[in-house]
This record gives C-alpha cells, structure tokens and sequence, in this order.
C-alpha cells in the first residue's frame, strides 16, 4: 500500500513540513515518486520513519541520522558501525532515564510536601521544635549539578 505525504504525516502525527525537511535533509533517500512527483510512501518507509522518529526524539542529531542512513545503504559493511550507533544511543537513553528519575524524586518530594502543608492547613507542619524546616534530601540530585558543570 502506498501513502501520499499527507497520508502519512497524519499517520505518524507528524507534520508534512517534517516530512519534506527529512526528505530534504537526506533522511528518506527510498521515497518514489508518481508521474506527477507526488511523494509515495510505502510501509518500509513508513518503519524507517517510525526509527527515524525515535532517533530524533532521544536527542540523536540530523546528521547522526543522515550517517545511521548512509551506512544503511553500505548494507552489510557497515553492520557492526550500526550496532555500535544503537548500543550508544540505548547507553544515553538510559543515562537519560536515569537523570529524570533523579528529578523526578525531587518533584515527588516537594509533591509531597505540599500534600502534608494543605492537609495541615500550613508548612509549619514541616518545621521541627527549633523552628527548622525540613531538608529535602539532595545526595543524587547534587550528584547531577556536579555533572553539569
């Protein structure tokens, strides 16, 4: 089955914009064309789009995507450099995951929080008999800053 690019940007929730910049870009080097130059699109472009879309969204840049490309059309030579890109990509992703647990803690935490200030009516609630407010504990969170600077 073929697709036209609005087709298929409504499929994908993309905009057609996106579509013809990745087109452009070098991304979808596989896309025919009728007699009329319409864009057609079949359901192996439509799989690439779905890799070129996560890619994309885990922070890869264009020309890594456009590199990932061109060593897809090297075919089997270049395997073990494709392997290599996703092994890389799956560690960052993971790295990512874990930062955003981190602060993830830390909004559960102020959450928290505020749940026990409006239940009690103040935030003196989390004051102790000197007056000191709770500390949100910050050992991972501080560990992030660290590695930002």
């Amino acid at each position: 089955m073929n697709f036209t690019i609005g087709q298929l940007a409504e499929k994908m929730n993309i905009s057609t914009y996106t579509l013809r910049y990745y087109e452009k870009e070098g991304l979808l080097p596989f896309v025919k064309r009728n007699e009329h130059g319409v864009r057609l699109f079949d359901e192996s472009d439509l799989e690439f789009l779905h890799v070129i879309y996560c890619l994309k969204k885990t922070g890869m840049s264009i020309k890594d995507i456009r590199t990932f490309i061109d060593w897809t059309k090297e075919g089997d030579a270049s395997i073990q450099k494709r392997f290599d890109m996703f092994k890389q990509r799956k560690d960052e992703v993971d790295r990512q995951i874990a930062e955003l647990q981190v602060y993830r803690e830390c909004i559960e935490f102020k959450r928290n929080y505020y749940q026990k200030a409006l239940e009690a009516g103040t935030e003196e609630v989390h004051h102790n008999n000197d007056g000191e407010a709770t500390k949100m504990p910050l050992g991972r969170l501080a560990k992030l800053g660290k590695l930002e600077e």
